[in-house]
């Protein structure tokens, strides 16, 4: 047979179904995202609960793939342990590190040479 007919023949075997990935073999993908904002208030919670990955980091607006490199580092405030395999971040924990947060965040300066506002001279 020709490279034609060859072509022909596959091609007329598929139809537009045939071309769509079934549902099951498709691969789940985990949402990293940001997620929505806590439905919970974290200052009237207990400071010995516990919050998951999620409400974690939607208490503190990061993603939770930002936690996630956040826990490779073992010097970073944000403390964390593991029960059942899963991290879990105390509520107290979460609360001294956006104080720490709070204190740390500085206005932002001027990007010229002058912080008075004059532009740097040639």
């Amino acid at each position: 047979m020709s490279g034609k007919d060859d072509a022909t023949r596959i091609k007329g075997l598929r139809t537009p179904d045939s071309l769509k990935m079934p549902l099951a073999t498709k691969r789940h993908r985990k949402n990293r995202g940001m997620p929505p904002p806590a439905t919970f208030d974290i200052e009237t919670l207990p400071g010995s609960s516990n919050l998951t990955a999620l409400e974690a980091a939607a208490v503190i607006r990061r993603t939770p793939g930002a936690l996630e490199q956040w826990r490779r580092d073992p010097n970073h405030p944000l403390k964390w342990r593991y029960v059942d395999g899963r991290p879990l971040y105390r509520v107290d924990a979460v609360r001294e590190y956006l104080a720490k947060c709070d204190k740390t965040t500085r206005t932002p300066q001027q990007h010229n040479a002058h912080a008075d506002g004059r532009g740097a001279r040639p």
